[in-house]
């Protein structure tokens, strides 16, 4: 039986104290060797058990065994030099010291096949896997052999689709590209970007989606925030390319934004995963709050293609916030179920 508004969050959760230091990006495994595979498991079990507890309808891993939703995707490629770093500016708006591409890049083995297993084993709920969009990838690195971000970017395409087609057939049922960089660079997206993710997605039969948030809550994103005005228009300029694509999902940041909501016309037919919960804040929303975003939205979007999830991941938050935020989610939607299903 089909779910109506089937809950999900955007990608990671809150990693264990034991794993990793709490609220935190990039932050060092306190595990080594086969105590940290063995603690990556138990961390993606009780990040299951906690969407669970909170009746997330389509689980994921909460990205526990990842430091990073880019680089460590990136770390497992050749062709590209961890130890010669460069600094450059990440999405245009703060500076980051980033590895060095410095050949052909290629994937030798799969990534994260093993870790999905593992979660595919756990649970029958069906289950997203997020991996990194190829744009976001590219301005995640300093490229010293493509010198082109258009010719990088194909390459991680076609790297991204062989992981992809492999999750999917270990029973992945929703494959996630995550584009923060679409909300920057507008003319890339619509000249290359797109098509390099509808690359990315080539011959796969599972659901794809593409999740394009205004960054995780930490402050070089809630700063600049604070520079986009009264009106986030950013999804206009690609929407419109995105709405002719195949990708059959599109996740975006809703709540707490400055997103004008009918932007979500632009993209009426395709499934839309809302973000209705802020991942930049500690304040737990109600789920009165989470049902009238998600009301907002039904204006726009078909409630059989209504999906309410996160604005983006959770990883910076304390795990008893996202905890919270999770419960809040799951509760307001029920509260918009409820009434679409009284006035059928």
């Amino acid at each position: 039986m089909k779910i109506l508004l089937p809950t999900s969050t955007a990608g990671s959760l809150p990693k264990p104290s034991w794993l990793a230091e709490p609220e935190k990006l990039w932050s060092p495994w306190k595990l080594q060797d086969d105590h940290l595979s063995a603690g990556k498991q138990d961390a993606l079990r009780i990040a299951l058990n906690e969407q669970q507890q909170a009746n997330i309808d389509i689980v994921s891993d909460g990205e526990q065994t990842r430091q990073h939703f880019v680089t460590t995707f990136i770390e497992h490629l050749d062709g590209v030099d961890f130890e010669q770093r460069k600094t450059v500016k990440i999405r245009d708006r703060y500076e980051a010291d980033v590895p060095t591409v410095v050949g052909p890049v290629s994937r030798p083995k799969p990534v994260f096949i093993e870790d999905a297993k593992f979660l595919r084993q756990q649970t029958n709920q069906p289950i997203k896997w997020a991996l990194p969009g190829p744009m976001t990838m590219v301005d995640t690195l300093y490229d010293a052999h493509y010198k082109s971000r258009e010719q990088l970017a194909w390459q991680f395409a076609k790297i991204l689709n062989q992981e992809a087609k492999e999750l999917e057939a270990v029973g992945v049922d929703i494959i996630q590209f995550d584009e923060p960089a679409f909300n920057v660079f507008f003319d890339e997206v619509n000249d290359w970007g797109i098509a390099a993710l509808e690359r990315a997605i080539e011959g796969l039969n599972c659901e794809t989606a593409v999740h394009i948030c205004y960054g995780y809550g930490i402050k070089a994103n809630t700063d600049w925030k604070k520079t986009l005005g009264t009106q986030w228009r950013q999804y206009e300029e690609v929407f419109p390319k995105l709405a002719q694509s195949n990708i059959d999902i599109i996740s975006l940041e809703c709540h707490n934004s400055h997103v004008p909501i009918e932007l979500l016309e632009l993209v009426r037919g395709k499934k839309i995963m809302v973000g209705a919960i802020d991942v930049a804040s500690n304040t737990i929303e109600t789920p009165e709050e989470v049902a009238s975003t998600l009301r907002k939205a039904l204006n726009y979007v078909d409630a059989d293609k209504l999906y309410p999830c996160t604005n983006c991941g959770m990883a910076p938050l304390s795990r008893e916030v996202a905890r919270a935020k999770l419960n809040a989610l799951s509760a307001g939607a029920n509260i918009v179920r409820q009434e679409l299903v009284s006035q059928i």
